[in-house]
């Protein structure tokens, strides 16, 4: 999608501080982060949300969390805890229109969510 800022960084039009890619994932620094940690993954397949994941997309989003694990061991907070998130909508806090995860961690996270 032309317009897209993660597709943008994707496709390495905007530069990032990429931490991990793969023909189908990347991984890069959050500009804006909320603890120590705090990685987005997306996928490079433009979806807006968890709303448009189809069934065809299910080995991609597992291909996502399998990078969130691996991630996480690196970053050396697999042990201590590390949290993952996604937004969908206005309502629930989206800002960029494609599905991303945050990976955040490397210190203690308040319980609860809202």
């Amino acid at each position: 999608m032309s317009d897209c800022l993660f597709c943008k960084i994707a496709q390495k039009e905007i530069p990032s501080k990429i931490v991990y890619e793969d023909a189908q994932i990347m991984a890069f620094a959050d500009i804006n982060p909320v603890a120590p940690v705090h990685i987005l993954l997306i996928p490079k397949k433009h979806l807006l949300s968890v709303n448009d994941i189809m069934e065809e997309d299910e080995a991609l989003i597992g291909r996502i969390f399998a990078a969130i694990k691996e991630l996480a061991r690196k970053l050396e907070i697999a042990e201590s805890g590390y949290r993952v998130v996604t937004n969908t909508g206005t309502d629930g806090g989206q800002v960029v229109g494609h599905l991303h995860f945050h990976l955040i961690g490397g210190r203690a996270l308040r319980a609860g969510l809202g």
